[in-house]
Protein backbone atom coordinates (compact mmCIF):
# COMPACT_ATOMS: atom_id res chain seq x y z
CA UNK A 1 0.00 0.00 0.00
CA UNK A 2 1.23 3.49 -0.79
CA UNK A 3 1.71 6.21 1.79
CA UNK A 4 0.27 9.72 1.94
CA UNK A 5 2.63 12.11 0.15
CA UNK A 6 4.10 9.40 -2.06
CA UNK A 7 4.48 10.03 -5.81
CA UNK A 8 3.07 7.21 -7.91
CA UNK A 9 2.22 6.35 -11.50
CA UNK A 10 -1.51 5.76 -11.79
CA UNK A 11 -2.65 4.21 -15.08
CA UNK A 12 -2.86 6.62 -17.98
CA UNK A 13 -3.04 9.55 -15.56
CA UNK A 14 0.70 9.57 -15.06
CA UNK A 15 2.38 10.98 -11.97
CA UNK A 16 0.07 11.55 -9.01
CA UNK A 17 0.57 12.46 -5.38
CA UNK A 18 -1.24 10.31 -2.82
CA UNK A 19 -3.09 12.98 -0.85
CA UNK A 20 -5.14 10.75 1.42
CA UNK A 21 -6.11 7.15 2.12
CA UNK A 22 -9.59 6.44 3.40
CA UNK A 23 -13.21 6.73 2.43
CA UNK A 24 -13.73 10.04 0.59
CA UNK A 25 -16.78 12.12 1.38
CA UNK A 26 -18.12 11.86 -2.16
CA UNK A 27 -21.55 10.63 -3.19
CA UNK A 28 -21.64 7.30 -4.99
CA UNK A 29 -18.49 6.02 -3.31
CA UNK A 30 -18.67 2.77 -1.34
CA UNK A 31 -17.99 3.87 2.24
CA UNK A 32 -16.81 0.37 3.18
CA UNK A 33 -13.81 0.51 0.82
CA UNK A 34 -10.48 2.27 1.19
CA UNK A 35 -9.57 4.74 -1.54
CA UNK A 36 -6.50 6.66 -2.52
CA UNK A 37 -7.22 10.32 -3.11
CA UNK A 38 -4.77 11.15 -5.89
CA UNK A 39 -3.78 14.54 -7.18
CA UNK A 40 -2.39 14.37 -10.73
CA UNK A 41 0.81 16.38 -11.01
CA UNK A 42 0.24 17.69 -14.52
CA UNK A 43 -3.45 18.53 -14.54
CA UNK A 44 -6.05 19.83 -12.11
CA UNK A 45 -8.57 17.69 -10.28
CA UNK A 46 -8.54 14.63 -8.09
CA UNK A 47 -8.84 10.92 -8.66
CA UNK A 48 -10.48 8.57 -6.17
CA UNK A 49 -9.03 5.11 -6.74
CA UNK A 50 -9.91 2.06 -4.66
CA UNK A 51 -6.80 0.73 -2.93
CA UNK A 52 -7.51 -2.64 -4.55
CA UNK A 53 -8.17 -1.24 -8.03
CA UNK A 54 -7.07 -3.27 -11.06
CA UNK A 55 -5.73 -0.02 -12.59
CA UNK A 56 -1.94 -0.08 -12.83
CA UNK A 57 -0.09 1.70 -10.00
CA UNK A 58 3.58 1.81 -9.05
CA UNK A 59 5.99 4.18 -7.32
CA UNK A 60 7.80 6.77 -9.44
CA UNK A 61 11.32 5.60 -10.31
CA UNK A 62 14.19 6.80 -8.15
CA UNK A 63 16.83 9.33 -9.17
CA UNK A 64 19.38 6.53 -9.60
CA UNK A 65 16.97 4.54 -11.79
CA UNK A 66 16.34 7.65 -13.90
CA UNK A 67 20.07 8.25 -14.38
CA UNK A 68 20.59 4.57 -15.28
CA UNK A 69 17.74 4.80 -17.79
CA UNK A 70 19.30 7.87 -19.44
CA UNK A 71 22.65 6.07 -19.60
CA UNK A 72 21.02 3.23 -21.57
CA UNK A 73 19.16 5.49 -24.02
CA UNK A 74 21.93 5.60 -26.66
CA UNK A 75 21.93 1.79 -26.76
CA UNK A 76 18.20 1.52 -27.48
CA UNK A 77 17.61 0.94 -31.17
CA UNK A 78 14.42 1.93 -32.88
CA UNK A 79 12.50 -0.52 -35.02
CA UNK A 80 10.51 0.55 -38.03
CA UNK A 81 6.91 -0.55 -37.51
CA UNK A 82 4.88 0.08 -40.62
CA UNK A 83 1.27 -0.98 -40.80
CA UNK A 84 -1.33 0.70 -42.93
CA UNK A 85 -4.10 -0.80 -40.79
CA UNK A 86 -4.78 1.95 -38.25
CA UNK A 87 -6.28 -0.48 -35.75
CA UNK A 88 -3.11 -2.59 -35.69
CA UNK A 89 -0.93 0.50 -35.49
CA UNK A 90 -2.96 1.84 -32.56
CA UNK A 91 -2.85 -1.53 -30.78
CA UNK A 92 0.92 -1.70 -31.29
CA UNK A 93 1.46 1.70 -29.69
CA UNK A 94 -1.18 1.16 -26.99
CA UNK A 95 0.60 -2.01 -25.89
CA UNK A 96 3.83 -0.06 -25.38
CA UNK A 97 2.04 2.74 -23.50
CA UNK A 98 0.22 0.28 -21.23
CA UNK A 99 3.46 -1.38 -20.17
CA UNK A 100 3.99 1.75 -18.01
CA UNK A 101 7.69 1.01 -18.32
CA UNK A 102 10.09 3.89 -18.78
CA UNK A 103 12.30 1.67 -20.95
CA UNK A 104 9.24 0.76 -23.03
CA UNK A 105 8.41 4.44 -23.49
CA UNK A 106 11.98 5.18 -24.60
CA UNK A 107 11.70 2.37 -27.14
CA UNK A 108 8.36 3.67 -28.45
CA UNK A 109 9.79 7.19 -28.82
CA UNK A 110 12.82 5.85 -30.68
CA UNK A 111 10.61 3.69 -32.93
CA UNK A 112 8.44 6.65 -33.92
CA UNK A 113 11.48 8.89 -34.37
CA UNK A 114 12.97 6.31 -36.75
CA UNK A 115 9.66 6.10 -38.60
CA UNK A 116 9.58 9.91 -38.89
CA UNK A 117 13.06 9.89 -40.43
CA UNK A 118 12.02 7.13 -42.84
CA UNK A 119 8.83 8.80 -44.09
CA UNK A 120 10.48 12.22 -44.26
CA UNK A 121 13.21 10.78 -46.51
CA UNK A 122 10.39 9.67 -48.82
CA UNK A 123 8.89 13.17 -48.87
CA UNK A 124 5.97 12.17 -46.65
CA UNK A 125 4.72 13.25 -43.24
CA UNK A 126 4.38 11.14 -40.14
CA UNK A 127 0.80 10.01 -39.47
CA UNK A 128 -1.41 11.46 -36.74
CA UNK A 129 -1.51 8.22 -34.77
CA UNK A 130 2.28 8.05 -34.75
CA UNK A 131 2.53 11.69 -33.64
CA UNK A 132 -0.13 11.27 -30.95
CA UNK A 133 1.50 8.21 -29.37
CA UNK A 134 4.97 9.72 -29.53
CA UNK A 135 3.71 12.82 -27.71
CA UNK A 136 1.88 10.69 -25.16
CA UNK A 137 5.00 8.57 -24.53
CA UNK A 138 7.14 11.70 -24.16
CA UNK A 139 4.62 13.27 -21.76
CA UNK A 140 4.52 10.12 -19.63
CA UNK A 141 8.29 9.61 -19.65
CA UNK A 142 9.25 13.25 -19.15
CA UNK A 143 6.67 13.64 -16.37
CA UNK A 144 8.16 10.76 -14.42
CA UNK A 145 11.77 11.73 -15.10
CA UNK A 146 11.02 15.30 -14.00
CA UNK A 147 9.89 14.04 -10.60
CA UNK A 148 12.75 11.55 -10.26
CA UNK A 149 15.38 14.14 -11.22
CA UNK A 150 13.75 17.10 -9.42
CA UNK A 151 13.39 19.03 -12.68
CA UNK A 152 10.60 20.94 -14.33
CA UNK A 153 9.03 18.79 -17.05
CA UNK A 154 10.14 21.32 -19.70
CA UNK A 155 13.78 20.79 -18.63
CA UNK A 156 13.81 17.02 -19.16
CA UNK A 157 14.31 16.99 -22.95
CA UNK A 158 17.32 19.35 -22.84
CA UNK A 159 18.68 17.44 -19.82
CA UNK A 160 18.57 14.14 -21.77
CA UNK A 161 20.13 15.70 -24.88
CA UNK A 162 22.93 17.19 -22.78
CA UNK A 163 23.52 13.87 -21.01
CA UNK A 164 23.70 11.96 -24.29
CA UNK A 165 26.07 14.54 -25.79
CA UNK A 166 28.23 14.22 -22.69
CA UNK A 167 28.33 10.41 -23.04
CA UNK A 168 29.02 10.59 -26.79
CA UNK A 169 32.00 12.82 -25.99
CA UNK A 170 33.36 10.00 -23.83
CA UNK A 171 32.57 11.71 -20.55
CA UNK A 172 31.02 9.99 -17.55
CA UNK A 173 27.37 10.92 -16.98
CA UNK A 174 26.46 10.94 -13.30
CA UNK A 175 23.38 13.12 -13.40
Amino acid sequence: MFETGEMIIYGGEGVCVVEDIGSPNVSGVNKDRLYYTLSPLYRTGRVFAPVDTPVFMRPVISRDEAIDLIRTMPEVTGELYENSNLRFLTEHYQQAIQSYSCAGLVKLIKDVYLKRQHVTSQGKKLGQIDERYMKRAEDMLYGELAVALSLDRSEVGPYIKNAIAQMEAGEEFNG
